[in-house]
């Protein structure tokens, strides 16, 4: 009787398991057809971010939703493929896409272990979900999973599987594939990873928000250390290489997005202009930017403008703390408190944003994201001071125990109070030869504000705008001794249009006649009046034209003659390079070649070189005067702490607008312009003596001390059709005994002083404005000027 129940359990047993194989192959054949082509995999095309390089090929940008870098699994580390199979497919190379043993093990293990420890899917399985399926638990998906899996296998090799699942895995951090993902967290290439972040990277798979080394470190380790007993177990590694990965420290990296070189600017413009170009392709296609900045003049630019916002920072005082923040919770809860609430509050490069725990005037404790906890003291609290006091002034909240504040290493890497500034910067380095740009940091942090002051902001040059109209001048028949005073000047509200005008000197004081050379040198507003006045505002305004300044944004009134039209830094960079290469119109550009992902030059770009090609738009005679006139500014004019960079061959101008609203310093050397601004995007004044020679020059000298190092001093060599003569200073007269030797066009050399003497006694004898003898200044004005 019981033989016979055991045959009849087992034919029912039999008819089950051949239903169940029937079904199964029912199932098959009516799912195998509505699996989808292989073709994602045969031909397969991820998404690729666009990536923009410097000069040099360093990263300096990245956009697009997957971070991910292609990689041939046979350029792979060796490591890194054992990790990977010892964490999720040990038996990869042996089945044929369904691990049977391997199910059979999960089951085992998750039926002793009271619960589902174990999956059983193969790498080829999660290939085919990653690819077509979703990651819905359920038995229909799993099914359809095992059968594109039989499809994958038969259809690729096993190093083409592996491969794909090498480069598509999501692994945490927008990063897909290891080679990203050892970029994101680790800052390395591949094959500089050691053993244990290799193991790390392994362990990422199972689940990347959970194993995240950036989000929870101690689930990360403990993951890494399952991933070396595996591959230890396998026999991947020793017993020793094992004890010595589970010790090995691993630095992380905490920002995410962290590149070889602070060029967010200049990344930003590749971005919008490969857009342009092919839309939305743009972030997915893997285009490559190379750029045509340096490094080091990049650093050295980003630097200068740091330093330059700071110093003008601290030369208006401490504002007080940005906020304050409740520290009743104690304990552990204060410190997770005390991180939500950073949380919230970038960082701005080595600022740092901290949460006061303990204040007195000799000694500050701070809380710093991460729970490092600073003191500062000493010279670290001086910018401060006045606010750790118990008593406040009125109106000024002073720094206590919940307030944030930012903090920064000095250069001896001591702690500092310091605040973020209010005030922009920007600056901006072109070669003058080819208009290959340099160098563009476009304001102070662009993730605090990503408007670019070198391309997008409009505003007045103040008297770095004068050197386009002495150049226009000298076009006119003006020398540089032409002598022109420099008296006080009045405009009624009829001859303005507007209101009464009574422009002054910036520094108040009147020189009378001066040389036009001095006149650049001391900066001297009404004698660019005088001047403007006597060329005509419409011969002026189609004149700076030329330079690539829109003549809408230079109305031809004499306001022009200060600087009071509207210019970007970017076209001052164009105007200037004329200066410095001899006339000629550059066209700048920062996009030397754009790349498919394969490697294909799809642009290149090919500028129009001065003197080969491109356009002569003043005379080489006119550019060599103005560098000429240029230099005595750096020499002994309003940039002589130019000086300090010890070069001869430095040129330029400075500019300031009315009520130090804007301050300018224009300059170059020969194969070198560089353009430095500052001010408030909300105009506003930077306040009393902030002048472009005290706000801005420092800017350029920064960078230029850098830029310049170890290049060759600029030999300007006189065009053809320049002659040298010597005049006297205070006429600008030639005389045979002159102390000045200076350079000018062959046919507008100075008339000798003897001339000069017969004609204006001739005038005195006959020239008679009703009745009257004009005056002896009037006279002289009338013949020194052209």
């Amino acid at each position: 009787m019981l033989a016979r129940w055991w045959i009849y359990l087992l034919a029912a047993v039999s008819a089950l398991g051949l239903l169940a194989v029937l079904l199964t192959g029912f199932a098959a054949l009516v799912t195998i057809p509505t699996l989808p082509s292989l073709e994602a995999l045969t031909e397969y095309r991820p998404k690729i971010p666009l990536r923009v390089y410097s000069a040099e090929g360093i990263l300096i940008g990245e956009f697009g939703e997957e971070r991910r870098e292609m990689v041939k699994i046979g350029a792979a580390p060796q490591r890194l493929k054992q990790a990977i199979l010892a964490a999720e497919d040990d038996r990869f190379y042996q089945h044929g896409g369904v691990d049977y043993i391997g199910i059979l093990r999960a089951a085992y293990s998750n039926f002793t272990s009271g619960g589902v420890r174990q999956g059983a899917s193969t790498i080829t399985m999660q290939v085919a979900r990653n690819f077509f399926l979703t990651k819905e638990k359920t038995l229909t998906r799993k099914f359809s999973e095992a059968l594109l899996a039989f499809k994958i296998e038969h259809s690729l090799s096993k190093d083409e599987i592996l491969e794909l699942y090498f480069n598509q895995i999501y692994l945490g951090q927008r990063a897909y594939g290891f080679a990203a993902a050892a970029q994101v967290y680790f800052g390395k290439s591949l094959n500089n990873i050691n053993l244990a972040e290799a193991a790390m990277l392994a362990g990422l798979p199972k689940a990347p928000s959970r194993f995240n080394p950036v989000v929870n470190p101690k689930r990360a380790k403990t993951r890494q250390l399952y991933v070396l007993r595996r591959m230890n177990d396998l026999g991947y590694i020793s017993s020793e290489e094992f004890k010595g990965a589970e010790k090995q420290p691993i630095q992380v990296k905490r920002e995410s997005q962290e590149f070889g070189m602070r060029a967010d600017y200049v990344a930003e413009m590749a971005r919008q202009a490969v857009f342009e170009r092919h839309q939305d392709d743009t972030y997915s296609k893997g285009f490559k930017v190379y750029t045509t900045v340096r490094r080091s003049d990049q650093e050295a630019a980003y630097k200068a403008v740091r330093q330059g916002v700071m110093d003008y920072d601290r030369r208006h005082g401490y504002r007080g703390p940005e906020a304050v923040i409740d520290l009743s919770k104690n304990g552990a809860d204060r410190e997770e408190m005390l991180e939500d609430a950073l949380q919230e509050v970038a960082d701005s490069g080595d600022i740092h944003a901290a949460v006061a725990l303990a204040v007195d005037p000799k000694l500050v404790r701070a809380y710093r994201r991460g729970g490092e906890i600073v003191e500062i003291s000493g010279d670290g609290l001086k910018f401060a001071q006045k606010f750790l006091t118990t008593k406040a002034a009125p109106g000024q909240q002073n720094i206590r125990p919940g307030s944030l504040i930012r903090i920064r290493k000095n250069d001896k890497g001591a702690w500092q109070i310091i605040q973020l500034p209010q005030v922009e910067a920007s600056l901006v380095a072109v070669n003058p030869r080819d208009g290959a740009i340099r160098a563009i940091v476009g304001g102070f942090d662009f993730n605090r504000n990503q408007f670019n002051h070198v391309t997008q902001a409009w505003r007045q040059p103040g008297s770095s705008f004068k050197p386009f109209i002495y150049s226009a001048a000298l076009e006119k028949g003006f020398t540089p001794a032409t002598v022109i005073n420099d008296a006080p000047l009045s405009f009624t509200a009829e001859e303005t249009g507007s209101e009464q005008w009574d422009p002054r000197n910036y520094d108040g004081n009147y020189e009378g006649p001066l040389r036009m050379r001095e006149a650049l040198a001391k900066s001297k507003n009404l004698v660019s009046i005088r001047i403007l006045q006597s060329i005509d505002v419409q011969y002026a305004q189609d004149y700076v034209a030329r330079f690539g300044f829109d003549p809408k944004q230079h109305p031809p009134y004499l306001t022009m003659a200060l600087g009071a039209g509207s210019v970007t830094p970017i076209q001052m960079a164009i105007g200037y390079a004329a200066f410095a290469n001899g006339g000629f119109r550059i066209s700048p550009y920062f996009i030397q070649r754009i790349e498919d992902e394969k490697g294909n030059i799809l642009e290149q770009a090919k500028p129009v070189l001065a003197g080969e090609g491109a356009k002569q738009i003043i005379d080489p005679r006119n550019a060599f005067l103005m560098t000429s006139i240029m230099q005595d500014v750096v020499q002994r004019g309003t940039a002589t702490k130019a000086r300090q960079l010890g070069r001869a061959d430095l040129a330029g101008k400075t500019g300031t607008t009315s009520n130090y609203v804007d301050a300018w310093f224009c300059g170059y050397q020969g194969d070198l312009v560089a353009i430095a601004w500052i001010g408030f995007d909300n105009p506003k004044s930077l306040g009393n003596n902030e002048t472009g020679s005290h706000a801005a020059l420092p800017m350029w000298m920064s960078y230029m001390g850098q830029a310049l190092k170890g290049m060759p001093v600029s030999v300007y060599k006189p065009p053809s059709g320049i002659a040298t003569a010597k005049i006297n200073p205070e006429t600008g007269l030639r005389e045979p005994a002159g102390t000045l030797t200076e350079y000018f066009l062959e046919e507008q050399l100075p008339p000798e002083a003897e001339d000069k003497v017969e004609k204006v006694e001739k005038v005195e004898k006959v020239d008679k404005v009703d009745g009257h003898l004009k005056s002896v200044e009037d006279i002289i004005n009338e013949f020194l000027s052209p």
